[in-house]
Order: C-alpha cells, then structure tokens, then sequence
C-alpha cells in the first residue's frame, strides 16, 4: 500500500520529447492540481527545510516552477522568499548568471538587495537535472555574500548526475529530494 507521500509523487507525469526529441519532461503540474498532494508534499518538503541547521532564514525558488513550490514552502515557514527570474524580467539592479541547461543555454537574475549577506538560505526548484540551473542559482545567492545550506527538489534525474556537480563544487551543501528516478 502507498504512502501519502508516494501517492502524490505518482502524480507527478512523464511527457516525452519535450521541449525538445530525446528529453523525457517531469510535468509536475497533475500533482499541484491535487489540493491533497500538493499539501502532502509542502508538508515534507517544510519538515525537511525545518530539520536543517542553522536555521534558515530565506527560500529562494527559481522560476517557474520553484516559485510554486519556493513560496509555498516559505508561506508555510514563515519566512522569506526570494525569486531568481529568467533576464529582463526584474525592475531593478540585478545579479545575473549565464549557464548551459541540459539542451541549450539559459541566464538567471536576482534582485542584488534582497538577501542580507548574513543569511542562510535554501534552493527550491521542482527537477534536479544536470544541476546546471541550481549552481548557477548558487552563485547568484553566493554574489550577495549569503550562504546556502541545502538545494531541495521534489525530484531528481539521477543519471543526468546533477547532484555529482553540486556536490563536486559545493560539498558542505545538502541536496535533498523526495524523489529520484
């Protein structure tokens, strides 16, 4: 029999060939429309973030789905949260951070006085791949002088060795995901 948590796991669909032939897309969008799962799984992820230490003090969600997840997560902790957008589409000074994704080239902006230098923060974003989009999250949060304690998806694709390339360039950082295929 499953879990509550497994439950809403398998909620989460595969839809091959997108965005491009060969990528095998995680669409998370069946579980956010079960009121159910989605809580199931902020709950956890919330239980998780909570059992880090020190304590953190700020979610930072990358877009677009880590804002979904990110804000819940920090409504649910009651603290901050902090976006890390695709270029041009932040008002004011920015940091930003050119990357190469899984199948092509992309660049993140966050607002450069969002976060406190002394802060201890956590990584939200729904699919650990390549790692490619969370380190350079990473090092957005590093410009500001903060300190990430842990990157938390809801999964991740182990063969793509994402969690390889956080480890290899961040080793004291925590990498959690509910699930990994």
């Amino acid at each position: 029999m499953a879990t509550s948590l497994e439950r809403a796991l398998s909620l989460i669909a595969d839809v091959p060939d997108y965005p491009k032939p060969g990528i095998l897309f995680k669409d998370i969008t069946p579980l956010l429309a079960d009121g159910e799962g989605f809580s199931i799984v902020i709950d956890e992820l919330a239980r998780k973030i909570s059992a880090i230490t020190p304590k953190v003090e700020a979610i930072v969600g990358i877009e677009s789905r880590g804002f979904i997840l990110g804000g819940a997560l920090a409504k649910a902790l009651g603290i901050g949260f902090i976006t890390v957008r695709k270029p041009g589409k932040l008002p004011r000074d920015v940091h930003r951070k050119d990357y190469q994704l899984e199948y092509g080239f992309d660049a993140l902006e966050m607002h450069k006085d969002l976060i406190d230098p002394t802060s201890n923060v956590v990584i939200v974003d729904d699919v650990l791949a390549t790692g490619g989009t969370a380190l350079a999250c990473h090092e957005l949060v590093e410009y500001t002088g903060a300190k990430t304690l842990a990157h938390i998806f809801l999964l991740e694709i182990t063969f793509l060795q994402g969690r390889t390339l956080i480890n290899k360039t961040h080793p004291e950082v925590e990498i959690i995901s509910l699930l990994r295929t």
